[in-house]
């Protein structure tokens, strides 16, 4: 969607609200697509003497899989987003205000970067997430596995002595 900001860009003091549905249920994420409710924007652009402000909140629920334990679960994101605007930039380099196309923003390009770039790179069930056991694949979140911990190398003679004396 394009949001028209022709008919507050020169008046200081005009504000335009705006209320955008994203649909992100496409977008592939390291073989996994978290976006499968829309994303829903609300927000306004404000031209506070001459300076164009964007503020919004996006919010989505995405469905992800833990990294610990390999669980689908439920994660609620809401996301505050500001940007300034501009119709020109008089230096090139300033990636902070993004720029206008012919007095208008492409809403879907801004928003679909601002909400992947906010995604956490690891996602987790829970703080507590004890994942599973890297030898049999246990879960440990439902209780201890059976393997026996490994013993140091160095260590092999000491256990095999306990080991005895645990038959005696």
């Amino acid at each position: 969607m394009r949001l028209d900001l022709r008919t507050i860009i020169h008046r200081p003091g005009a504000e335009l609200p705006f209320e955008h549905t994203l649909d992100l249920s496409q977008v592939d994420l390291f073989e996994a697509c978290p976006f499968a409710h829309p994303v829903h924007i609300h927000g306004m652009v404000r031209n506070r003497a001459g300076a164009l402000e964007l503020k919004a909140v996006v919010d989505t629920t995405l469905e992800l899989v833990c990294d610990r334990c390999l669980k689908p679960f439920r994660q609620e994101m809401e996301l505050p987003v500001e940007h300034l605007l501009a119709e020109t930039l008089e230096q090139e380099e300033d990636d902070d205000i993004l720029l206008l196309e012919d007095g208008q923003l492409d809403l879907d390009e801004v928003f679909t970067t601002d909400v992947i770039l906010a995604m956490e790179p690891k996602h987790v069930c829970s703080e507590d997430c004890k994942g599973l056991c890297p030898k049999c694949g246990a879960d440990l979140n439902e209780g201890p596995c059976r393997c026996k911990a490994d013993v140091d190398p160095r260590l092999a003679v000491l256990a095999q002595l306990l080991d005895k004396e645990s038959d005696d």
